[in-house]
């Protein structure tokens, strides 16, 4: 498994549809699992997935409609019966509240775990959640309701050492320390302390003086930390592509085609062109569509309509797992 997996369960969006479910994917992390959204069928595409339902340290649901969290509940009283002793905090709109505390008034004591609210209600781009792994922003979006878009990203590696670096200058253990650390190193002069600056040192002062080992000539970044944008449900806006610029992988809802541009804006959604012109416009490196009407049957169509704007885009295919790292 990919250190930073995506595997979508739900595609779908409001009505109920035989072969498609509504909206809910499984970010993985070596470790744990993080559940976005929580339509209704999500426990059967966790099962069919292979995944473990104790696995899941977070859930994050983007609004209250029922196609995104309806399946909360079966959720959270199945991880009760397998015995899960856990926290689980749910980060949600405010407006989750209420939903949270009827299900916990009226089920709640059959929980053996506490679920922890963590309420979203925000004008612009916030980090929730943090970890050595990774970091989560939540950031609005618009639609009808109070609706939040996530974007997950790794955590910045530790730098690398240059390995003709290592043997050419043998750097001591507390020099490679403060080097990865990306401090600068002032070697006494001695041996190996040659002062030249295309070698990565820096005389201080005369040839016989101590000298500069800078970090960025000595260090790496072994990798570009990856990272995950999700968007549903919303209307296109310009700070969104501000918001998500860079990202590796942007889920964007595309519930309509363009020739329905105008019933997606009184909705409070967009069409297949306009999660594109987002794409293209926040420099991302890939596109992936979902939550797709049930009036088109072709899915093909929203894929034909974004790539004339957007080419590097891909449907949403339910149970299929997409490595964001090796976007």
């Amino acid at each position: 498994m990919s250190d930073f997996e995506l595997t979508v369960l739900g595609t779908a969006s409001a009505l109920p549809m035989a072969h498609r479910y509504p909206s809910a994917q499984v970010l993985s992390v070596p470790g744990r699992l993080f559940l976005i959204d929580c339509g209704e069928g999500t426990q059967m595409q966790l099962r069919r997935g292979g995944f473990s339902f104790l696995k899941i340290e977070a859930v994050f649901l983007s609004h209250t409609h029922g196609d995104h969290c309806f399946g909360i509940f079966g959720l959270l009283s199945t991880m009760s019966m397998l015995g899960r002793e856990q926290p689980l905090k749910v980060y949600a709109p405010v407006t989750f509240a209420p939903i949270l505390d009827f299900f916990l008034r009226q089920f709640g004591g059959e929980l053996r775990f506490p679920v922890e609210h963590v309420a979203l209600e925000m004008n612009s781009p916030q980090c929730i959640y943090t970890s050595s792994k990774m970091t989560v922003d939540a950031f609005p979006l618009e639609h009808v309701v109070p609706c939040y878009g996530f974007l997950f990203r790794q955590a910045e590696p530790p730098l690398n050492i240059r390995k003709e670096r290592l043997e050419q200058y043998h750097l001591s253990i507390a020099e490679i320390a403060a080097l990865k650390r990306g401090e600068d190193v002032l070697r006494p002069a001695g041996p190996f302390t040659e002062p030249c600056a295309e070698n990565g040192f820096v005389p201080q002062s005369g040839t016989d003086a101590p000298c500069l080992m800078r970090a960025e000539d000595f260090t790496y970044v072994p990798y570009r930390p990856a990272s995950y944008a999700y968007c549903s449900d919303t209307r296109p806006f310009p700070r969104l592509a501000d918001w998500v610029r860079g990202v590796s992988l942007l889920y964007h809802e595309a519930t309509y085609l363009a020739d329905m541009e105008d019933k997606a804006f009184v909705r409070g959604h967009s069409t297949a062109a306009q999660a594109a012109r987002c794409a293209r416009d926040a420099g991302a490196s890939r596109l992936m569509l979902g939550h797709f009407s049930s009036k088109v049957t072709d899915h093909q169509l929203f894929l034909e309509e974004a790539r004339e704007i957007f080419p590097a885009c891909c449907l949403a295919n339910e149970l299929e797992s997409y490595d964001i790292c090796g976007l």
